[in-house]
């Protein structure tokens, strides 16, 4: 596996995990009202948005370099 093939798997995880946890932040929010849970999904959605315009650029950067 190459580099660049595990760089653009591990932000794939990364997103998908910080999207569990926003998730969680806004059902724990909305069970127990705790207004710190809602603010780390925020937080979380700011992650999520992050690593998805890192992923962007970073595929386009290495277009040309092979996933071997």
């Amino acid at each position: 596996m190459s580099l660049k093939a595990f760089h653009v798997f591990f932000i794939s995880v990364s997103t998908l995990l910080l999207i569990g946890f926003e998730f969680w932040g806004v059902r724990h929010h909305l069970l127990y009202g705790d207004h710190a849970s809602l603010a780390m999904a925020g937080g979380a959605g700011v992650g999520i948005l992050a690593l998805v315009w890192y992923a962007t650029w970073f595929v386009r950067k290495l277009r040309d370099v092979s996933y071997r």
